[in-house]
């Protein structure tokens, strides 16, 4: 039987109809970057593939989420030293199943040498510039560090919530150190851009330049004194008396207060460093309640002032009180809301924020809905502010700050949900390139020790013993005690303005984790600089060239001091794990290539 010639013209315009519509559904429904990754079971989000397959290898192991957040915040120690290293420092969430969310703070102090007598009255370092002021306090050097956080943070994490030893989860950072592995672009790219930083000390140069050169990326890197470390850890554990959380207590000792701590402190004291061995000593991580916050819901837990944590709570408080999903994503209006918000929300961190032990922080009035409601009566929609207008507490006083230029710092972020629903937030930071290796140890030293202040009687004015106020602040979201998504991030002063535009696109909008996370974003810098030489800049914001231009003008009408910026410029890369009906959902950001994988 034949068809008639019009039923077959009918058919195939019929046909390319369907076909065309099919295609473009589907491109329309493929809106991201980076394909979306689901699993029933389990997840890792941190910087790389490396990373990844170190918490990933622990939970195949049976481990859990905390013991594969260790695994893969040691291996970012290895391969990721461009931003974290183990003499840095870290804050961790930890929400185990059915049980509220804890704090870890894993942020050392600055030693007993660290004063702001000595800050005042000190001379340049050899490696500052010389054509003008030296920052208040070094960013660079054995002057900036304060004691080790990170390892005892990790440490105190493995003993109360994790169930391996510390030598299986230290297996593949050693393995890493050991046998070497394939640098990243940006650890190489630093690597070559700042040789002459290294330079200046001996053993940080053999630590990285071991071929007298800069590796290109790609290339294989080993590093043995680190590796012999870690194993130097591991071996401690088995041969100590006790039951498991002791022998994991042996490997604190042998950090804090046996051989390795005698090898940082005699390296300290040689080097014209401000902490010592006693210091070392006394220093132990703790666990701290996180700070907490309600927004349409949903309980928002971060870590307290002693991190920038609370700025998020806050500045959710403020917006609560808009109806943001009226105003559009990414309109005019709804960027003008945010950028004040975040503005008020920071100007309180600048003004209040420090170690608790040291400050009386108004941490009840500044997390509180009414407090917020008075700040957004501060919200003119017509008008961009253009001055710091922390709330009239008078219980602390106005940052100081310099005239100089500092130079952004960054972390990394680590994320774990496993087949029990336990999870795991991180931002391990600090000991970042140009950085000190503490001679044989292969240990990098922080330089956290720049974020304090010198202003009299400031929250986060240096004192000895004391924490530096940080940045770092990871994301764990609950309702009705179960978990919703954790979330963290790099990015400095911009991680909790960064999140946060990436919650609301998750909460309010209704985006996937990856949509989230890849929607472009501001980055405001009204605020005190925490770094360097903490100044103000009044006004300004970066906007992502993907917004359309019709808004970054009308921003600027509105009197943003707008900074036009390339497509993925933002500094911030966060990962997401959602939890929604028994699927995880991740989200990895490609502006900074973070990595996530899940099954």
């Amino acid at each position: 039987m034949r068809w008639p010639v019009r039923w077959f013209v009918l058919f195939s315009a019929l046909f390319s109809t369907l076909f065309v519509t099919m295609i473009a559904r589907s491109q329309d429904t493929v809106r991201t970057m980076f394909p979306p990754v689901r699993g029933l079971h389990e997840m890792v989000g941190a910087a790389n593939n490396l990373e990844v397959a170190a918490g990933m290898r622990m939970l195949a192991q049976g481990g859990n989420a905390v013991d594969a957040g260790v695994a893969t915040v040691l291996a970012a120690t290895v391969t990721e030293q461009s931003r974290v290293g183990l003499g840095g420092e870290i804050p961790i969430l930890i929400k185990m199943k059915d049980k509220p969310v804890i704090a870890i703070s894993g942020v050392g102090v600055a030693g007993s040498k660290a004063t702001v007598q000595f800050f005042e009255h000190r001379t340049p370092e050899r490696w500052e510039p010389a054509d003008k002021a030296p920052a208040p306090i070094p960013a660079i050097g054995p002057r900036a560090a304060i004691t080790p956080g990170l390892v005892d943070g990790l440490l105190l994490a493995l003993e109360k919530y994790g169930t391996m030893s510390f030598a299986q989860v230290a297996a593949p950072a050693i393995e890493y150190a050991d046998e070497g592995f394939p640098i990243g672009e940006e650890f190489a790219e630093f690597l070559g851009q700042l040789t002459q930083y290294h330079a200046f000390w001996p053993a940080s140069f053999r630590f990285f330049y071991p071929n007298g050169g800069p590796p290109k990326r790609g290339e294989i890197v080993k590093m043995p004194t680190l590796a012999a470390t870690l194993r130097q850890m591991a071996a401690v554990e088995p041969k100590a008396k006790g039951d498991r959380a002791a022998k994991i207590r042996a490997v604190h000792d042998l950090f804090y207060k046996g051989d390795i701590a005698a090898r940082l402190a005699d390296f300290m004291d040689s080097n014209g460093g401000l902490f010592t061995r006693e210091d070392l000593g006394k220093f132990h991580a703790e666990t701290d309640e996180p700070r907490t916050g309600i927004y349409r819901g949903y309980t928002i837990s971060k870590p307290g002032f002693w991190s920038q944590g609370p700025v998020m709570i806050e500045a959710l408080n403020i917006l609560e009180g808009f109806d943001l999903k009226r105003m559009g994503h990414n309109s005019p209006e709804y960027l003008h809301t945010m950028i004040e918000a975040v503005k008020l929300a920071f100007a309180d961190r600048d003004r209040y924020y420090g170690d608790p032990k040291f400050s009386k922080i108004p941490e009840e009035i500044l997390l509180s809905k009414d407090y917020a409601a008075e700040r957004r009566k501060l919200i003119d929609p017509l008008h961009a502010s253009l001055e710091s207008r922390p709330g009239e507490l008078h219980t602390s006083v106005a940052m100081i700050g310099g005239s100089g230029t500092s130079s952004d710092k960054d972390t990394t972020c680590v994320n774990v949900v496993d087949r029990e629903g336990n999870a795991f937030s991180a931002t391990p930071s600090g000991a970042w390139i140009p950085s000190v290796i503490a001679g044989d140890t292969g240990i990098p030293l922080s330089v956290r020790q720049e974020v304090f202040v010198l202003t009299p009687g400031h929250a986060n004015q240096l004192a000895p013993g004391k924490r530096p106020r940080v940045t770092l602040s990871p994301t764990v979201v609950t309702r009705d005690g179960q978990l919703v998504l954790t979330m963290s991030t790099p990015g400095g002063d911009n991680q909790d303005q960064a999140m946060l535009q990436v919650l609301l696109n998750i909460l309010d909008f209704g985006m996937s984790p990856q949509e989230a996370v890849e929607a472009p974003r501001f980055q405001s810098t009204h605020f005190h600089n925490s770094f360097g030489y903490h100044e103000f800049t009044p006004g300004r914001v970066s906007l992502e060239g993907r917004i359309p231009r019709p808004t970054i003008q009308k921003l600027g009408e509105l009197g943003h001091i707008v900074q036009p910026a390339a497509d993925w410029s933002n500094s911030s890369a966060p990962t997401v794990i959602q939890l929604i009906g028994g699927v995880l959902n991740g989200g990895a950001d490609p502006r900074r290539a973070r990595y996530v994988f899940g099954r």
